[in-house]
């Protein structure tokens, strides 16, 4: 927390204390970091979508989930009397 105040303070004072040259190149430095990072994280979601499978349909799932509770199913025995 106190890195973050003191962050702040520093920044701050880049920005509004220092000579024009200065406080220009401190918000051109931030204004490329953030717009960078927005486009990093639209890469990254459009990476993420291009490269994930597409999802099995419907009725594949279905028709496991059917194979599997027939398996799961005792299977009856023919009953013998003695």
């Amino acid at each position: 927390m106190i890195g973050s105040v003191v962050g702040i303070v520093i920044y701050a004072w880049l920005v509004f204390l220092v000579n024009p040259f200065v406080s220009l190149i401190v918000l051109e430095v931030t204004a490329f970091l953030a717009v960078g990072a927005v486009l990093a994280i639209l890469a990254w979601i459009g990476y993420t979508l291009a490269t994930t499978p597409p999802p099995q349909p419907i009725e594949e799932i279905e028709k496991e989930i059917e194979k599997e509770a027939e398996a799961a199913k005792p299977k009856k025995e023919p009953q013998t009397d003695a």
